[in-house]
């Protein structure tokens, strides 16, 4: 019989090579998913990271500047403005767009805005309506800027939109009290530079500008998506000199955001700013405010010049002023162009303290006199002349201070009256090359090294080397004629006048001043002038009575013993008016540099006239304040 049916094999070749295949692809699908999560999981999670985590960097306040004796004399205010916060007006720009785009339907679709276009007017109007109601409660038609807007959504999502800046304080006490606590409108405060003396010593202290790139300091998420808080970075002055200190640590947040780069409310982590260290100076604002008041004219405008008094025991700089100067709140929260244009116009950038170059004038005599007592060319008690008014040399009369002269003149005359004849004669006999070397044995040819920027780098005295290399003539007789009487080519600034002085007072050679205060610095000491007793006696009993009779007798403080040197001084077209001194003559603690600029008629701008009051103030201030009984001492952080 006939087989029916045909039977089949279980087992089919083909099919076997087909489930080989089939189990080798889901082998591979395996080890690649097995390899994605197991070996790829932190590269995901990074991109996932980087994706929808943000960082917001947040400046720490500066540290205060305070002076010698614990007041803050460079601080930080509360700064208030109105800010709107972007992440919780999603639905309202949503809503507002669709407003804006169905507005606009009944144009023709080519004159119709684009969706950029539609979003910047949505979110202008929107923003409007909350600036709407601060205008409400303030009495204010403040206006939204809608590029501004735009610009800040595209570029610094996550920082709260600022619609008001630097609020009035009763401003901010009518906002706090009207608006509702929930809401995007809030009241946000921030602090700001802000110094208490408006003007006083600005030049030393110094302003700041904004830093748009604050450092982050060990932040985590260095890898992220940042947006950055404006700070403020030290431009001039003590801000600039110590602005690493004075910087404050930055804190910051770390945030989830959603697709649209809107922020969620918790941040991930957050670290809070700290504060800056504080700075101490050395600067006394009791004297420091004398000065500046001394520095005006009769019609109560700031004369042009420099006043500079140093604690002669350690070198510290009690008072600093340079005028005309400006008002260091004026840059805050910036400058006006107004403002700049006149500062520049007026001189008022340059600190004439320390970039001031100025002939010393008559103040140099000093110098002379310890120059010609080393040389022997000057013999106390011996060495006199006949000043009729003039001195020749050569062809040329070389004018006294004193047109008809001042009779018989000793040094110590000479000192007290600033005669030019005596040092004119004696100035001959000594030689330029001794003058100047004891110039800059006593700190003139060199820059002091304070802790200020831009000091001028090249003081100079002339002699004979200096004029051959650098204008390329000879050396006459007339030239030692002016250098020693402070003329010519010698050119200092009045801090390094003032250390001079100091430094001769103790009688030492040199001052090494600074800007800072330690209640325990020890004095400090150089080498010494080199004069006997007697001789240095002779100079001091000169200043002495210049301070007491002579030239420098508007200096004098009844009950306060002192010293003195006047000078005038000719730059260009400048007259130059010079007063320095240094008291208590017994014990002597305070020295002081003047200089001022003006352009007199008949030469009458003398030192003794119109530099020696402005010590006067600064020595009755030192006087008045030394006869306090002293103070318990502020307690302010130091680091």
């Amino acid at each position: 019989m006939s087989r029916l049916v045909e039977t089949h094999s279980a087992r089919n070749p083909r099919l076997l090579l087909f489930y080989g295949i089939v189990g080798g692809l889901l082998v591979v699908l395996t080890a690649g998913l097995a390899y994605r999560q197991l070996f790829k999981t932190s590269l995901y999670s990074d991109r996932e990271r980087l994706q929808n985590q943000r960082r917001v960097i947040m400046p720490g306040p500066r540290g205060n500047i305070y002076d010698r004796d614990g007041r803050v004399i460079v601080g930080n205010r509360t700064r208030f403005s109105v800010v709107l916060s972007l992440a919780e007006l999603r639905a309202e720009f949503r809503n507002e767009y669709r407003v804006v785009e169905r507005n606009f339907r009944s144009l023709p679709p080519a004159e119709r805005p684009t969706a950029e276009q539609y979003a910047m007017i949505a979110r202008a109007s929107v923003a409007q309506r909350y600036l709407d109601q601060v205008n409400f409660i303030l009495g204010r038609q403040e206006k939204v800027r809608s590029a501004e807007l735009n610009r800040h959504i595209n570029h610094t999502l996550l920082l709260p939109y600022v619609l008001l800046d630097d609020l009035a304080p009763e401003e901010y006490a009518r906002l706090i009290e009207r608006l509702p606590v929930v809401s995007p409108l809030q009241v946000y405060a921030a602090g700001t530079r802000f110094d208490p003396f408006d003007a006083a010593a600005a030049h030393v202290l110094g302003y700041t500008g904004v830093d748009s790139d604050p450092e982050t300091e060990d932040f985590p998420g260095e890898d992220l998506l940042t947006f950055k808080m404006k700070g403020s970075i030290g431009r001039t002055g003590i801000e600039l000199i110590f602005d690493p200190q004075l910087q404050g640590r930055t804190g910051g947040a770390i945030y989830l955001v959603d697709p649209a780069g809107y922020k969620l409310p918790k941040p991930v982590e957050t670290r809070l700013p700290t504060q800056g260290r504080n700075i101490v100076t050395s600067l006394d604002m009791d004297l420091q405010q004398a000065a500046e008041a001394a520095m005006k004219d009769g019609e109560g405008k700031d004369r042009t010049g420099a006043v500079v008094a140093i604690d002669i025991p350690t070198g510290e700089v009690l008072v600093m002023v340079s005028k005309p100067g400006y008002n260091l709140n004026d840059f805050v929260p910036r400058l006006s162009h107004e403002t700049a244009k006149a500062i520049q116009e007026s001189g008022g950038w340059l600190n004439r303290a320390i970039q001031g170059q100025y002939p010393p004038g008559s103040t140099f005599k000093i110098f002379t006199a310890v120059a010609g007592l080393r040389a022997g060319s000057i013999e106390p008690g011996v060495s006199k002349v006949i000043c009729p008014g003039f001195y020749q040399v050569g062809n040329r009369r070389f004018p006294c201070n004193a047109r008809s002269g001042h009779g018989e003149v000793d040094l110590v005359k000479a000192i007290a009256l600033s005669c030019n004849v005596f040092f004119y004669k004696y100035g001959l006999e000594t030689g330029p090359d001794l003058i100047a070397a004891e110039g800059r044995r006593f700190g003139l040819g060199h820059p002091t090294g304070i802790e200020l920027p831009a000091e001028f780098r090249n003081p100079r005295v002339a002699d004979p080397a200096w004029k051959l290399a650098n204008m390329k003539e000879r050396w006459v007789p007339g030239d030692t004629a002016n250098i020693s009487i402070g003329q010519g080519d010698t050119l200092v600034t009045p801090l390094q006048v003032a250390c001079a002085v100091a430094a001769f007072a103790r009688g030492e050679t040199e001052t090494r001043p600074t800007i800072l205060h330690d209640p325990k610095r020890p004095a400090q000491h150089t080498t010494p002038i080199g004069l006997s007793p007697s001789d240095y006696n002779t100079i001091l009993r000169g200043m002495e009575q210049c301070y007491q009779l002579g030239t420098g007798r508007f200096a004098r403080v009844d009950g306060l013993t002192g010293a003195a040197k006047t000078g005038t001084a000719q730059k260009g077209r400048i007259d130059l008016a010079w007063t320095v001194g240094f008291a208590p003559l017994e014990n002597p603690r305070i020295a002081v540099a003047v200089v001022l600029e003006g352009e007199e008629e008949d030469n009458n701008f003398g030192g003794g006239v119109f530099a020696a009051p402005v010590v006067h103030a600064i020595f009755a201030a030192w006087k008045q304040k030394s006869e306090r009984p002293p103070e318990k001492p502020v307690n302010f952080r130091i680091e």
